[in-house]
């Protein structure tokens, strides 16, 4: 039970003189040296402490810090959260602050030292301090555990040294389990073969600068088939290692302490070994039991900051002997500087880059230079010896362990009239410290072979110093336990800490945000295609990101997870064994696609089995001859097959009511000697992944089968979708309180028409924090975690209320605060130099409002996430007034993502890009179709008129078609080709009017347009030559009644159009056919070539000769007249036997393939030649053309072509038909 042990109310011994008068403690001087020392008398658990000012004055002190000890030296002082150090203190003389300590505190004194105090008066303190005695601890330096019912070791200790072995004990078979401190780290490790085995396997470390001589607590418990290592508040679990688990472990050796003190509180002590199976006791059987602890005073001083230093006064030997211990995690900084009192010069030991150096100076000149040591920044405590004499200067560090350094100076090294430990005071320019300031802890020091008494100093009756910690070591591990998230790895210097995050999947200063999208439908809206991609399921949570393909092809968004074995595989059943077992290995980790099959719409697998005399599942009464595994860990059995229900014992044509024998529900079943097969996809998301396949009906003579359990593939992403709409500034949702204490990041996006409103908001006593549309171009984050608000803001060149989707992302560690608004830079806010500090709140969190429903927000918030956790907005949307689920209109947000003319079409979670009046295709109408023509290969595209196409538009896809009626034309096409000439395009209508684009014999592009029968054709030619070779280019022709424009660019694909009434010029150009590659067909909007590679059943074309789909048409393809490489989409494998004839494609023994993932990715080239387009267009209006000169067009005779003219044309045939060839 917590009671008052001690209050001050009136003056008292402290360690200052003390002024006049009652009410309280008040030092005579005010300043920061000041301390009220309390001793309890006994070891007192302390729970809380209170403070006052000095009663009936102005005397009270604003801050203050808290120091404990055992024995009245070594302070330590009391943290809050692990690094907050200081305690706010009063604002008046009367009113009591009180602080409950978070961990209780377990000492003797206890030592309170002011930091500030009211300006308008001095120091003033009424103290009370609350807890318990506390139990006497138990010394020994080694006893004997043995059995008991217990599975737990707890006990305390304290060390002056940082390296020894704390438990040990060993069982059977030469296992041994010890708990060992390393470099002040505890360490938990499994050795086989006794404690001369010379790679202990490290089970666990934990803690950080044990060896500070105060008392640590250890413990060991288990937890099923896991350890739990406990050091002082910081608990790690491992894994119980396998061979542990199978030998029984009696303790035969005594478990013993080597050179350090230990203190056991025998509180539920009991060890627990090896096997951890068995119960063990406590007998205390042999060795030293003291019921004290005898320790040495070590005195130590810290360095805290830039003004810190000690004076100590010289020696007057004619030699140096300067000798200390010190530790620290900075590279660099001054350690020790004296005047040579002979020569004139200065001597400087600092340290620099980790290394300990010393160099004499004099008159700026560099007389001498030394160096030892190396990674002297690792926290540890290292000695420093720097001797002189006889002509000799030695530098040692660590006893010459860690390096010596000798140098043989001409002039004699002695110590001046003082010295300077970790800094300078700053009295002249000449005496300005050159180096780094030193921050850490110095200790032992000797000067002239002579300790030096820091309590003198702290008295100041010895030297002299400024801003020193005397008597305590302030180091603190800012690494252990590491802040920085995910794998992070942590480095430190003595006031911060830094986390890399490289090669982590995260990002921030603690390795928080993950840098990767959660689904591949968040890839997509982001403008990706498909592709591998690193999926992180739940953001900043604790499952990692894995790698999975997005396949943005089809309609839906697919998620493809792979296991190592996707084929056809042939079963071949082992001797003696009348079931076959196959179990399947994903590439993602068992968290992972459980989180992907939870969050995803829709899930499905492909299940098949081939079979020839080989049974499946028997019937729904029998049992069943195969099984298969699937769900969650090693998944559950389950009896039905692809395509049924599951629990039916069923196979697809069971359901379908369409198997070979109606008798059974699986065509296997029938066990016929004819190949047959049950196929079909599991999309029942409790059963997924499959697991394991147990096929049983596979002994038989003449029996044969093979399975197929194809890649797991889920699409739609709820989290991504989950939306609601606020249409009042009143509503709001709420849910529980949300727990970011440390560490919590934000993430959403909105989109509204107003200026401003509060996107979300969860109170505390004190603390808040909250996210806002501050106008309607910031966003402002503000929080409060105990020493103020804090806010963030995050302004934007453009509105914010333009009803587009907007990505806020908002993130507080323990380092900084941040804000990042769509793809604008982050803003940040530093963390409070002094520490972290929880995050405490208790209000219901709200969202799109407030508690006090004002500032609410009017619009649409999405995909809400708070560390990683998806809040379900839709499903409390459905039960709150004036909220409403989801939120259409994505198109006004994502729309842009459709390219090359094709259109966004609104869906009820997302948008789609309607490729139809585009010449391309692609989640985003950005790949173009592209075709190499063979000699032979046409395609007649006939175009309809419009009374046709009205009673025909039901059955014909509507975006092949355009209104005829022409004042002008939007061309457009690529090409490839070596030939010079060459006819690209020639349009013709029934009266003889054409256009036509060529290549001439100067590798010249030539438009010729002839628009009146009765005259000559106008020609253009442009500037850009040397068209044949080859390489991609583009060319777009623009008409609206006489103005015409042509456009060229050379890094495209190419089209050719003739016409069966060719000018006679062009009809022999035309005869020689064209070798190359055509892509992206494009006339007004019609895209012919387009239509008979992707819709050939459908379109009004017909494909002469072979015509094959390519890649020509891509900036990255390579030229396609160096190789052939062809494949044909037939339906054949590579054997000519068709799928289901006679036996299916299978390896006859599957072994490691080179095939990885089982992901192909088909890729066509074809070298094609030969191309004829055919156009003849009835022109509605004649008066299209008018009697006028068309504008930049030059009237000419081309001589290039040297054909004759005597090609008749053809007669039309139907003048209601329109044909258009390619």
């Amino acid at each position: 039970i917590n009671q008052l042990l001690y209050a001050v109310f009136f003056p008292s011994s402290s360690s200052s003189s003390l002024s006049a008068g009652a009410g309280g403690w008040s030092p005579l001087t005010s300043d920061r040296y000041q301390w009220l020392e309390v001793d309890l008398g006994e070891r007192t658990r302390i729970t809380a402490v209170a403070t006052q000012g000095r009663y009936g004055s102005s005397d009270w002190q604003t801050s203050y810090l808290l120091m404990f000890s055992d024995t009245g030296h070594n302070w330590k002082q009391y943290r809050q959260e692990d690094s907050r150090g200081f305690f706010p203190g009063n604002s008046n003389a009367d009113s009591v602050v009180q602080y409950k300590l978070q961990q209780p505190a377990i000492a003797r004194f206890l030592r309170l030292i002011p930091l500030d105090w009211n300006p308008s008066g001095r120091i003033g303190l009424r103290l009370e301090t609350y807890g318990c005695p506390y139990s006497k601890a138990h010394c020994f330096d080694s006893f004997l555990l043995q059995t008991s019912s217990r599975e737990v070791v707890s006990l305390k200790f304290k060390t002056l040294r940082n390296s020894g072995t704390l438990l040990h004990a060993e069982g059977e078979g030469g296992l041994s389990l010890s708990l060992e401190l390393e470099r002040g780290k505890l360490q938990l490790l499994l050795r086989q073969g006794g404690t001369s085995s010379p790679e202990p396997r490290r089970l666990a470390s934990l803690g950080s600068l044990l060896d500070d001589q105060h008392w640590h607590h250890v413990a060991v418990e288990r937890r099923g088939a896991h350890l739990n290592l406990t050091v002082d508040k910081h608990t790690e679990r491992v894994q119980i290692p396998t061979e542990s688990l199978r030998h029984e472990v009696t303790p035969t050796r005594p478990l013993q302490l080597i050179n350090i003190h230990v203190s056991c509180c025998f509180i539920s002590l009991v060890i627990i070994f090896l096997s951890l199976l068995l119960p063990l006791s406590l007998s205390l059987s042999q060795g030293n039991v003291t019921f004290s602890c005898t320790e040495p005073v070590s005195v130590a001083v810290t360095f805290p900051g830039p003004q810190s230093f000690l004076q100590l006064p010289g020696a007057a030997a004619t030699a140096a002997s300067v000798g200390f211990q010190f530790r620290t995690w900075n590279k660099a900084g001054l350690l020790l500087t004296f005047d040579l009192p002979q020569e004139g010069g200065v001597v400087w030991l600092y340290l620099s880059e980790a290394r300990l150096r010393l160099q004499i100076h004099k008159a700026g000149r560099a007389l001498l230079e030394l160096s030892a040591g190396s990674a002297l920044n690792d926290g540890q405590w290292h000695s420093v010896d720097l001797t002189s004499g006889r002509g000799r200067l030695t530098l040692a560090v660590d006893k010459e362990e860690g390096g010596v350094a000798h140098a043989s100076p001409s002039f004699p090294v002695a110590v001046g009239r003082q010295l300077f430990f970790g800094g300078k005071r700053d009295d002249s320019q000449e005496c300005r410290n050159p180096f780094d300031i030193f921050q850490g802890c110095m200790r032992l020091l000797t000067v002239d072979n002579q300790p030096v008494d820091l309590i003198l100093v702290q008295q100041r009756l010895l030297g002299n110093y400024s801003q020193l910690q005397i008597d305590m070591c302030g180091i603190i591990d800012r690494c252990s336990p590491s802040r920085c998230e995910h794998g992070g790895h942590c480095s430190q210097s003595w006031t911060v800490f830094h986390c890399n995050c490289s090669d982590s999947g995260y990002s921030g200063a603690t390795c928080h945000s993950s840098v990767y999208q959660q689904s591949c439908e968040a890839y997509k809206h982001n403008g990706n295609t498909s592709g591998h991609f690193y999926i992180d399921v739940d953001g900043s949570g604790p499952i990692k990101p894995q790698l999975v393909y997005c396949n943005m092809t089809e309609e839906n968004t697919w998620m493809v997870i792979q296991h190592n074995n996707t084929e056809l595989t042939r079963v071949r059943p082992s001797p003696g064994l009348n079931q076959h077992l196959i179990h399947f290995d994903y590439s993602s980790q068992e968290e992972q696609l459980s989180a992907i099959t939870g969050q995803s719409e829709h899930c499905e697998q492909e299940l098949s089995y081939h079979c020839r005399k080989s049974r499946l599942l028997n019937t729904p009464e029998g049992t069943p001859f195969s099984w298969w595994l699937g769900g969650p860990g090693s998944g559950r059995i389950q009896t039905y097959w692809g395509g049924a229900q599951p629990g039916s014992q069923q196979c697809a044509c069971g359901l379908q009511g369409d198997c070979v024998d109606p008798q059974h529900y699986c065509n296997c079943d029938a066990d016929r000697t004819e190949w047959a097969d049950d196929s079909g996809l599991i999309t029942h998301k409790e059963s997924l992944p499959v697991r394991s396949l147990v096929l049983g009906d596979v002994q038989r003579p003449g029996s044969e089968a093979a399975y197929r359990v194809g890649p797991l593939r889920c699409h739609g992403d709820k989290n991504f979708w989950n939306a609601a709409f606020f249409d009042k500034e009143t509503s709001y949702l709420h849910f529980p309180t949300f727990h970011g204490e440390l560490s919590a990041d934000i993430s959403f996006l909105f989109k509204t028409t107003a200026s401003s409103g509060v996107f979300l908001e969860n109170l505390g006593i004190k603390d808040f924090i909250r996210i806002e549309l501050s106008s309607s171009t910031q966003v402002l984050f503000s929080f409060d975690v105990g020493n103020g608000p804090l806010e963030v803001r995050v302004e934007s060149d453009v509105p914010l209320n333009d009803n587009r989707w907007h990505r806020v992302r908002a993130e507080r560690n323990v380092k900084e605060a941040s804000l990042r608004l769509d793809e604008l830079p982050a803003a940040t806010q530093e963390a409070p130099a002094d520490g972290h500090f929880h995050l405490q709140l208790n209000s219901q969190l709200f969202i799109g409002g407030t508690a006090s429903r004002q500032k609410g927000f009017r619009g649409c918030i999405r995909s809400l996430q708070l560390n990683g956790v998806t809040l379900d907005l839709e499903e409390r949307a459905k039960i709150t007034p004036g909220v409403r689920p989801g939120c259409p209109g994505h198109c006004s947000s994502y729309g842009s993502l459709c390219q090359n003319q094709g259109r966004c079409v609104e869906r009820a979670n997302g948008f789609q890009c309607d490729c139809g009046l585009s010449a391309y295709t692609g989640v985003f109408c950005h790949t173009e179709v592209s075709a190499i023509f063979k000699s032979g290969t046409s395609v007649s595209y006939t175009f309809k008129e419009p009374y046709e196409l009205i009673r025909n538009s039901s059955t014909l896809p509507s975006s092949i078609y355009s209104d005829m009626t022409l004042r002008g034309e939007n061309v457009s096409l690529s090409f490839r080709t070596n030939q010079s000439p060459a006819l690209l395009l020639y349009i013709s209508s029934y009266y003889r009017e054409y256009l036509a684009l060529l290549i001439n014999k100067h590798d010249e592009l030539e438009v010729r347009y002839k628009l009146d029968s009765s005259r000559d054709a106008e020609v253009w030619r442009s500037r850009v030559r040397s068209l044949a070779n080859g390489q991609l280019h583009t060319v777009s022709i623009r008409r609206l009644t006489d103005s015409v424009s042509v456009q060229v660019t050379t890094h495209s694909t190419v089209i050719i159009y003739t016409s069966d009434e060719l000018d006679p010029d062009l009809a022999r150009l035309a005869a020689l056919g064209f070798t190359g590659c055509l892509s992206v067909v494009h006339f007004n909007s019609i895209s012919p070539l387009k239509a008979a590679l992707l819709h050939p059943d459908t379109s009004p074309v017909i494909i002469t000769g072979p015509l094959v789909q390519s890649n020509c048409g891509s900036l990255a393809s390579a030229n396609p007249y160096a190789a052939e490489n062809t494949h044909h989409l037939s339906g054949k494998d590579l054997s000519g036997k068709r799928w289901g004839e006679s036996q299916p494609l299978v390896n006859a023994i599957r072994t490691d393939s080179a095939l990885i993932g089982g992901l192909i990715a088909v890729v066509i080239f074809v070298l094609v030649t030969g191309l004829a387009i055919t156009a003849r267009f009835l022109y509605r209006r004649k008066e299209t053309y008018r009697n006028q000169d068309v504008k930049g067009v030059k009237q000419e005779d081309s001589p290039d072509f040297p054909f004759n003219n005597q090609t008749d044309s053809q007669n039309v045939s139907d003048e209601n038909r329109k044909e258009y060839f390619i």
